[in-house]
């Protein structure tokens, strides 16, 4: 028996590839295929089973594809409905795969089809469940995403949550090992551990969640403090339960290479947004006006979903030479597939072709520091709402990057102001838009407060109420 995990840094998820004498399950695939039928080739084995934990809200699943290629089964949990061939398992069934069993333990809470599987051995012991969204480490799945289809509320798709940790997971051995669906950084919960593997014994120790008195105290305590969801969340759950474009057509349009002259007549032509995808210094030197920079070097796919959104919206790419594929593959993962092309030759093509760039006024946190008059000058910081409570500049705004559209109009365009965030990739996200809407009057600060942190830049953990909630 062999159980790898395979997992994705910049979507905090983890895949899993499970294999027994000449046989192979995959739990949760990302949407490209082709490492794991090739993982599969490898190793001489035949994928049997494709194992859905529960209809992915923040990314896009390659159960579709993966089966087509394959012709492995697909396989939901209890009141899954898809609009495709798929096997619903009953509350217990079991799989063979190869000497080793998997057990299906319908677990809603998170959805209502949310399911964790359990790894039995060749002894039958219970070695490992992958616990999808239901049960992360430190953090359990968050009970608001399903509410509309569930017809439920979050407090009691919460108590659902509640009953199938009890009686499902909290009985297994300490011993087992829990493989989640996610770690630290995803949108699906807000406790999570930096660690992607650990025993269900010290989860059962340390976990907040598991370690509530009661079914109301955990219900109060998974609800409390969660923040809106991506936009983009609905539409990838839609594209995994209907079914979507197969990922080598989507590769396709990525792939398209556009001139400097083609790619500004597109741009007016089909309203795409054009998406910059280059480090945040390279941006502020020269990007093409009114174009939107996430990085593809940090959370870029999860970014793109909460800013742009529309998983339909066209999208034109500026790239480093040689990552274009890159790109498309990334942006596919999240459901955006409406990819024109890229920009062929990248800024350097724009720029001999004499068209107008744009830049950002980019600063140090030197010069920041030098600059700053506390009771005059305007500051917003575009980190989560907990980072600023730890430590921020003195008299510095809290305006989260993840709530842009709600703030950006409150702003003056004549006042001058300084943008920063932890490290540089969310102020740059900012000033993007910002700029792409008319707003210029502002100095970004390279190295955000990590860097601000290191200067004589007065600052403090007090919280005023009005620096959250105006400007």
């Amino acid at each position: 028996m062999k159980v790898e995990q395979i997992y994705t840094g910049c979507l905090a998820q983890g895949a899993y590839y499970i294999v027994s004498e000449g046989e192979a399950a995959i739990i949760d695939p990302l949407r490209e295929v082709e490492p794991y039928i090739k993982r599969a080739e490898k190793d001489g084995v035949k994928i049997k089973y494709v194992f859905e934990t529960h209809f992915h809200a923040d990314f896009v699943s390659g159960h579709i594809d993966l089966a087509k290629a394959t012709g492995a089964t697909i396989v939901y949990g209890p009141t899954a409905a898809p609009d495709f061939d798929a096997h619903i398992a009953k509350d217990e069934e079991l799989f063979k795969i190869g000497k080793v069993t998997i057990k299906a333990l319908h677990t809603p809470g998170h959805t209502m089809e949310s399911t964790t599987y359990l790894l039995l051995d060749e002894a039958g012991k219970e070695h490992a469940i992958f616990s999808g969204d239901t049960l992360f480490l430190g953090d359990v799945g968050r009970p608001d995403l399903a509410q509309k289809a569930a017809h439920m509320t979050q407090e009691q798709l919460a108590g659902l949550l509640y009953e199938s940790l009890m009686n499902k997971i909290m009985p297994l051995p300490n011993d087992t090992i829990v493989y989640p669906g996610h770690g630290a950084g995803s949108a699906c919960g807000k406790n999570m551990m930096k660690e992607t593997v650990d025993t269900l014994g010290h989860q059962k120790e340390m976990n907040y969640a598991l370690n509530q008195p009661n079914k109301e105290a955990f219900v109060a305590a998974v609800t409390d403090g969660l923040l809106p969801p991506p936009a983009y969340f609905p539409m990838n759950v839609a594209m995994n339960k209907k079914g979507y474009t197969s990922i080598d057509k989507v590769m396709e349009a990525g792939a398209r290479a556009i001139d400097a002259k083609e790619f500004e007549k597109l741009a007016d032509a089909t309203g795409a947004v054009i998406l910059d995808v280059r480090n945040a210094s390279d941006f502020a030197k020269a990007s093409i006006p009114q174009s939107i920079n996430i990085g593809l070097d940090g959370q870029f796919a999860p970014w793109v979903g909460a800013i742009i959104a529309d998983v339909k919206q066209p999208l034109l790419l500026v790239t480093e030479e040689g990552r274009e594929e890159e790109t498309a593959m990334r942006l596919a993962r999240v459901g955006f597939d409406n990819i024109i092309g890229y920009l062929n030759g990248g800024m350097a093509a724009w720029t001999a072709a004499g068209f107008v760039t744009d830049k950002v006024n980019r600063i140090t946190a030197a010069e920041f520091a030098a600059a700053f008059k506390p009771t005059e000058s305007l500051v917003i910081d575009v980190r989560k709402e907990s980072e600023y409570r730890a430590e921020h500049v003195e008299e510095a705004y809290n305006k989260p990057l993840d709530f842009i559209n709600e703030w950006t109009g409150a702003i003056d365009p004549h006042q001058h102001f300084f943008l920063h965030c932890a490290g540089g990739y969310r102020s740059m996200i900012a000033a993007s838009i910002l700029k792409a809407r008319g707003l210029h009057n502002f100095s970004e600060v390279e190295g955000g407060f990590a860097a601000i942190a290191q200067t004589n830049a007065p600052k403090t953990d007090f919280v005023c109420q009005s620096k959250l909630t105006a400007i």
